[in-house]
């Protein structure tokens, strides 16, 4: 049994439409998607030691089916710097959670290393009643929801598409390094589109998928944050 079968699995067993940002990571790595390494811990003391081995500065985030808006409920830490600061975090998080959510499932925390500044953009899945599955691309982070700058295609999308996609946006001008910025490396954002089209094509059971917001550098692209809903 393959891990995006039993992740799968898993949630369906326990009746889940959401998957954990955890457990969207392990499938879209697994679909060749390039995503921040993200390790999953329980203990203080494992979240203490994981920090160390990924070297600092580290991310922790909350990990619950039941906790949708992470930041909101100070579930998230940023720019641990040492292990004094990942004990500390990992307390915090955890008193924050019960008091705002005592009911909810925890699964952990999840560890990833602190991603440098990169420009920000989103692909996006959302499973049309007529069309099926279309693919958003767009500048992301918070900045999507005010800016709307996206573009769409109906699955399957080519690296044509793709390439197409990236250059509708308004934005584009900052992917190809506006003002002496470095630009972003566009070959590995046509490759992000049309694995996600791939992915979402063998993976009926997905009905939304976000990474958003994926790091855009000169050399490579990866997602730092994902979110995936499954049919109900």
């Amino acid at each position: 049994m393959t891990v995006g079968t039993t992740i799968l699995d898993k949630a369906k067993t326990e009746k889940r439409t959401v998957l954990t940002e955890f457990e969207s990571k392990k499938l879209l790595e697994r679909a060749g998607i390039p995503v921040v390494e993200t390790r999953l811990v329980r203990t203080k003391r494992e979240t203490i030691s994981v920090s160390k081995e990924m070297g600092f500065p580290v991310v922790l985030k909350i990990t619950s089916p039941d906790i949708v808006h992470k930041s909101d409920s100070g579930g998230v830490k940023l720019g641990i710097a040492n292990a004094t600061q990942a004990g500390k975090a990992y307390s915090e998080i955890m008193f924050s959670i019960k008091q705002r959510y005592p009911s909810a499932i925890i699964h952990g925390l999840t560890v990833q290393k602190m991603a440098p500044p990169g420009i920000q953009v989103i692909v996006g899945m959302n499973k049309d009643p007529q069309f099926g599955p279309v693919l958003m691309f767009g500048l992301g982070g918070i900045l999507v929801e005010l800016l709307k700058d996206v573009s769409f295609r109906i699955v399957p999308v080519t690296k044509r598409d793709a390439a197409e996609m990236i250059k509708e946006i308004k934005g584009y001008p900052l992917l190809e390094g506006y003002r002496g910025q470095e630009p972003a490396n566009i070959d590995a954002l046509q490759d992000i589109i049309v694995r996600v089209s791939q992915f979402v094509e063998r993976t009926p059971e997905i009905k939304e998928l976000d990474l958003n917001p994926i790091f855009a550098y000169r050399d490579k692209a990866v997602s730092v944050d994902a979110r995936i809903v499954l049919e109900g």
